[in-house]
């Protein structure tokens, strides 16, 4: 209903008593008549992310009961809402809402269900929380709570989320005394160890999550101890070193999460009878076993094994299973063939110790999404045969001994958003035909055999749309950087909003990871920013220009163009780059003046121009000021306050050799130079104005009449003082 018109609901009926308006799409003002309407009862508006809504501050409607304003956009402050004596149900999550919870909520007698999560809340725990006698329901998780939790005076609480907040200290004795509860989501920082048997006094809880809760095991098990009706568990990083034989009981367990704790050896043979037919999802990752027997789970779909010390043989897995991560074991012996598996999605075998081949029954999977073998020792080639139709949206071959070239048959895989072929010993032209991927997001080629242009052919047209990371380092490539290779890349000019929010890259229980190099250091990202952007061209034979069209990818975050022969000038269309965080243009053989638009690049973090033939000053201002000397060291006619060669205003300074415009400059140019830096002392945005001109323009008198101007009122001027 995005193109209706809020306004359009001011003549509903003032017998209205139910009003749903949740997931419309509805954009604008919401009209505030509607809040005031004598009969309603009802009011949901959830979900319509570009509806504004500003609450009365008097006159609400008094028979309201539900109301509901979640995923909604809040102009104003977060009103009283103490006459609002008949309200059962509240929530207002998702709304980017902070300060303290509002302590009016603790004056309406009969709520029963309140939903604040995703805010950012901050303060202590109301202490209506701990009072109100009707409450059943409340999720305050995913804000930014802090203190401890107080006790509770009340037994009402059937629900109760605090997870995600910066809560810390003991968890109080009375929360056992809440036997009606069936959901507890709670993660405290620092805590005393709380005995985990004390919970199966909470006869009828069903999902309980205590990550991040230091929990201990020092009660004896006794045979009576059980969570009957427990459905889901999770103990993250619980400070756990053994499986809690409370569990043994568990038999309707359809989720378990032990990870991150110090769990090891092997998994004990009672674990196999834990919701045998009702377990989906089984997390251990992060802990010291190194030993599974079996998997008897028939009806498991997700399984996250990573970071343990597994030895092969690895058993069987189910199936129907959805999601296999064994990454980061100590797996060895060949890649196994999980090609019998029909709804397999997701496969990570990566850091491993994996021999053999890629087999080519995975690649031809129908359900496949993401295969990852990276940093494992499998040899020969890539897989030549990619079917047609496939799903495949990350395939990760990083750190391995593949050879021979790139199969063609990539192009079928229309659905890939990630493709890392970095670190192997592929030998090929530039895959330029993977420009036809339309979805192609993350390209990485770095440390290989590469060899040629990337924009020889003819069939180069329209490529790459998709495209934000772009690793071509350390390779063997040469020729010139193309204008139209750089406008091509579309998804680097400008991302669009919806992709500025903070996502990451990924599916369902995998996210990608990418490694980048800023000024000489890789950094692993284990997680893929929607926003972030780079180009890594360095290492490679690429001579000529830098094209002025890199300054149209206005999202670029990191620019490397270091160890190549590029000549030429620093474009200054590289200070529209304003996003950049990082540009490293060092050991190359650019020549002329730092151009002064750089000095707008105010997130510019890291800076490497090293290693050139670049004279003049160095730049002053935002950014510049605090870059050090290794920035600009082997250009010897640099100068600048952070350099040993100073910017003498008396002195010239005489290049050896630096070109502009393809000629060397004569005596006189240089001097012209000299003249330009007497503007330095009475202004450096004024003299690098001048000087700059002077040196790239043909008829400089009209220039050097204003610099005599200036010099002369600067010396007045001096004078005077």
């Amino acid at each position: 209903m995005s193109t209706v018109v809020p306004s359009s609901f001011m003549n509903i009926s003032s017998s209205l008593s139910f009003l749903g308006l949740f997931y419309c799409d509805l954009q604008g003002n919401f009209p505030n008549s509607i809040f005031h309407l004598p009969s309603l009862k009802t009011l949901d508006l959830s979900h319509n992310h570009n509806l504004i809504v500003v609450f009365p501050k008097v006159n609400w409607s008094s028979p309201l009961e539900v109301l509901d304003v979640s995923s909604m956009t809040f102009s104003g402050e977060f009103s009283p809402l103490e006459n609002l004596k008949y309200l059962t149900d509240f929530a207002a999550s998702n709304c980017s809402l902070n300060g303290l919870v509002p302590i009016s909520l603790g004056n309406l007698p009969n709520l029963v269900h309140i939903s604040l999560y995703y805010n950012s809340f901050n303060g202590s725990l109301p202490s209506w929380l701990f009072t109100q006698p009707l409450l059943r329901y409340v999720d305050l998780g995913f804000n930014q709570l802090t203190g401890t939790i107080n006790e509770f005076h009340s037994k009402s609480l059937e629900i109760l989320y605090l997870d995600g907040n910066r809560l810390h200290g003991s968890i109080p004795s009375s929360i056992f005394e809440l036997v009606n509860l069936t959901t507890l989501f709670l993660y405290l920082n620092n805590s005393s160890a709380t005995d985990l048997y004390l919970f199966s006094k909470l006869n009828k809880l069903k999902w309980l999550d205590f990550s991040h809760v230091s929990l201990s095991l020092s009660t004896p098990f006794k045979g009576n101890s059980s969570f009957p009706q427990l459905t889901q568990l999770r103990l993250s990083a619980c400070n756990l070193s053994e499986f809690p034989e409370i569990l043994r009981k568990s038999d309707q367990l359809s989720l378990l999460d032990l990870s991150e704790n110090r769990i090891h050896g092997r998994i004990p043979k009672w674990m196999w009878n834990i919701g045998k037919e009702s377990l989906s999802s089984l997390n251990l990752s992060h802990n010291f076993l190194t030993t599974i027997d079996q998997l008897p789970w028939k009806n498991l779909r997700y399984l996250d094994l990573r970071s343990n010390f597994l030895q092969a043989p690895f058993p069987i897995p189910p199936y129907d299973l959805k999601y296999l991560s064994l990454s980061s074991n100590n797996l060895t012996g060949e890649i196994p063939q999980l090609c019998n598996m029909s709804i397999l999605k997701v496969i990570d075998l990566s850091n491993n110790n994996l021999n053999g081949t890629i087999p080519q029954c995975m690649v031809n999977s129908s359900s496949l999404q993401v295969l990852d073998v990276r940093k494992n020792r499998p040899h020969g080639n890539i897989p030549r045969a990619f079917a047609s139709g496939n799903y495949l949206r990350t395939l990760n071959f990083n750190g391995n001994g593949l050879e021979g070239p790139i199969p063609q048959s990539l192009v079928n895989c229309t659905r890939l958003e990630v493709l890392d072929l970095g670190n192997n010993n592929i030998n090929d032209s530039f895959p330029y035909w993977l420009g036809n991927l339309p979805k192609l997001q993350v390209l990485v080629l770095h440390f290989n055999n590469f060899y040629g242009s990337i924009w020889g052919s003819s069939e180069f047209n329209s490529s790459f749309p998709m495209l934000r990371i772009l690793d071509l380092s350390h390779n063997n490539f040469d020729g010139y950087l193309s204008t139209r290779f750089f406008e091509n890349l579309k998804a680097m000019m400008n991302l669009d909003e919806e992709k500025k929010k903070l996502n990451y890259m990924g599916v369902s229980y995998y996210q990608d990871s990418v490694e980048v190099v800023v000024k000489g250091f890789g950094i692993h990202l284990e997680k893929i920013l929607t926003t972030f952007t780079t180009i890594d061209f360095s290492n490679n034979n690429f001579h000529g220009e830098i094209p002025s069209s890199i300054g149209k990818l206005h999202s670029l975050r990191l620019l490397n163009l270091s160890q190549n022969s590029l000549t030429g000038h620093i474009p200054s269309s590289l200070g529209d780059l304003t996003a950049l965080e990082a540009l490293d243009l060092s050991s190359n053989k650019l020549i002329g003046l730092i151009p002064t638009q750089l000095v707008s690049l105010t997130f510019l973090a890291k800076l490497n121009l090293s290693q050139n033939q670049l004279v003049g000053p160095i730049l002053r201002g935002n950014q510049f000021e605090t870059f050090q000397n290794d920035s600009y060291i082997g250009n010897p006619d640099l100068c600048g306050f952070i350099l040993t060669n100073k910017c003498n205003i008396d002195e010239a300074i005489q290049p050896k050799s630096s070109i502009f415009h393809g000629e060397k400059l004569s005596n006189s140019g240089w001097c012209e130079w000299k003249i330009a830096m007497m503007g330095y002392g009475c202004g450096l945005p004024f003299g690098l104005f001048i000087g700059y001109q002077v040196l790239t323009t043909g008829k400089p008198l009209w220039l050097l009449r204003m610099i005599n101007r200036a010099t002369k009122r600067c010396e007045r001027s001096r004078r005077r003082n």
